[in-house]
């Protein structure tokens, strides 16, 4: 054979395996919803972090699924997919997934810091 013809194999192969396992959107939402609840953590003060635990088991994670549901958008493509978060009408790129795993880029920090101050205002 070729080398043309193995490399030609060898993609497709790769392309096959990146189909096969691409992350779902649920697994893409399991992973932001994970990064919303350490964020809001972050963002108390150590003190409240008693009053996080018992807002989060009350309110019963609603607060991060409202988010989820209503601001984050996949994109499931064949090969890979994208993790965006809509706010104030702008969709930016947070991260993306191929192979069964989803990474999320550091501007999803930038982001979350941006819609608290937002949030705070109000």
């Amino acid at each position: 054979m070729s080398k043309k013809r193995i490399f030609a194999l060898i993609l497709i192969v790769i392309m096959l395996a990146a189909i096969l396992t691409n992350p779902s959107k649920e697994e893409h939402e399991k992973i932001v919803r994970a990064k919303a609840e350490q964020l809001l953590k972050n963002q108390l003060h150590a003190k409240d972090q008693a009053f996080f635990g018992l807002g989060m088991q009350l309110f019963g994670n609603n607060l991060v699924d409202d988010f989820v549901q209503n601001s984050i958008v996949v994109d499931n493509y064949y090969l890979f997919s994208l993790t965006k978060i809509k706010w104030q009408g702008t969709e930016q790129i947070i991260g993306g997934g191929a192979f069964k795993q989803i990474w999320l880029s550091p501007k999803i920090d930038e982001k979350a810091d941006e819609i608290i101050a937002t949030l705070k205002k109000i």
